[in-house]
């Protein structure tokens, strides 16, 4: 068979890319992955240094959800140890588990009006009982009590699970998240590093005769009679022309816009995408110590930080990940603004701060890399509330990832749910080659 003849071209091997890629080889789709960098992962991958692995992104895997049922039906390995428990609350000088008692439990740790809170969550599990859309998540807590350290659980969670601030990301979208979608999720890490499972599903596109191009770029997707027939892309130094059935894009819509042509789309279309291109953005601290520095077996999230959201401890469970008789960890913040420009020196040392302030031990730790991921290369490329869809003007072309999830969904099981529809779409319209 023509190497360049191919039923899916997939553009970009980050993680919505890659969903797709290994559902639609499973299913027989003769399935092309051309990936710009030399590792699988995108956003969300992993980097060796001095013996670490290092994540340059999304750092937890959720089990039990749709992401692990994904890995389990086209027969990849799913490699994630669940920390148990997921995740810890500083509240004053406790770290407390409120797995068992969820909102309730938390709450009533942090203010006496707790139960007024917990009623308005509740409420919001009816349509009836959703705040208005220009509400932000912090406004809607005001509503309720002004104690600070529920406002700093409250945006230490849009931070966690959005990349935004609760003053950015609307009430409407954080309470259909928590009441809708499953709060509190188990999840857990990858010892081989995040790099580990995206390289599970590159294996399953290869096994099913498919290909992962990586250190490859698209440089133009070809289109005939409103469809698109292939692509060009530059390999090894070289221009190769290939040929598709369809095309999915795991590069974000403006992105894709590029690829085709703002001048082969509709005007309005295009504008769409234009104002809809409002990346997220958050700073990492990568940092190990030879002494345990945290109790928390998975994250720590915290009710008293200026900006730090959460701290991972990826050797409690995968010690793999660090040389022997390391601790490796990662924390996290969300700047000010999350959306938009920022002071990134003032805004990294504040995060800074509240880790010598919080991990007792810190300032004695090794950094390893301090990781901005904003602009073009952001933690989410678009606010959750405010995607795009999945389709595009062009029948045979459609876009997955973190710029088209579903309604109050984000990380990567956003990116799971939205190679699944698309992949589902296609199902109806498209047939393998013989």
């Amino acid at each position: 068979m023509n190497e360049n003849r191919w039923d899916a071209l997939v553009i970009g091997a980050g993680a919505g890319g890659l969903f797709a890629a290994a559902r639609l080889s499973h299913l027989g789709y003769r399935t092309l992955v051309v990936e710009r960098l030399e590792v699988v992962g995108g956003r969300a991958s992993t980097r060796d240094i001095d013996g670490f692995k290092v994540n340059n992104g999304a750092i937890v895997i959720e089990t039990g959800g749709l992401t692990e049922e994904t890995f389990h039906e086209v027969g990849a390995k799913f490699d994630v140890r669940a920390a148990e428990p997921p995740i810890l609350y500083r509240i004053g000088d406790k770290d407390v588990d409120v797995t068992g008692g969820g909102w309730g439990f938390l709450l009533s740790k942090l203010t006496r009006q707790g139960a007024k809170l917990v009623s308005g969550i509740g409420a919001a599990r009816n349509d009836s009982g959703l705040p208005e859309d220009e509400l932000s998540t912090a406004d809607w807590v005001a509503k309720y009590t002004k104690n600070e350290s529920v406002h700093g659980i409250f945006r230490n969670m849009c931070g966690s699970v959005f990349a935004v601030g609760s003053e950015e990301l609307p009430a409407r979208v954080f309470l259909t998240y928590f009441t809708r979608k499953s709060a509190f999720k188990k999840f857990g890490f990858c010892p081989e590093g995040t790099i580990g499972i995206w390289q599970a599903l590159a294996e399953v596109v290869e096994k099913n005769g498919g290909a992962v191009w990586l250190s490859s770029e698209v440089q133009q997707l070809h289109l005939t009679d409103g469809r698109i027939t292939g692509a060009t892309v530059v390999r090894g130094g070289e221009t190769v022309d290939i040929s598709c059935g369809f095309a999915v894009s795991d590069v974000g819509p403006f992105a894709t816009v590029e690829l085709v042509g703002s001048q082969n789309l509709p005007a309005d279309y295009v504008a769409k995408v234009d104002a809809a291109n409002r990346p997220c953005s958050m700073i990492t601290v990568n940092f190990a110590s030879r002494r345990k520095l945290l109790k928390a077996p998975g994250m720590l999230s915290f009710a008293k930080t200026r900006r730090l959201c959460y701290v991972a401890n990826f050797t409690e469970t995968c010690p793999e990940m660090a040389p022997e008789g390391w601790h490796l960890y990662a924390g996290t913040s969300v700047p000010k603004p999350a959306v938009g420009d920022f002071d990134e020196n003032a805004e990294t040392e504040l995060l800074l701060d509240d880790l010598r302030a919080e991990i007792d031990g810190f300032t004695d730790a090794r950094i390893l890399s301090i990781a901005v991921t904003r602009d073009g290369w952001p933690p989410q490329r678009a606010v959750a509330g405010f995607d795009l869809p999945h389709d595009t003007p062009i029948a045979n072309l459609w876009n997955v990832g973190d710029a088209v999830k579903e309604y109050a969904n984000g990380g990567t099981t956003a990116c799971a749910e939205t190679a699944k529809i698309v992949v589902d779409k296609i199902r109806a319209v498209h047939s393998p080659m013989a």
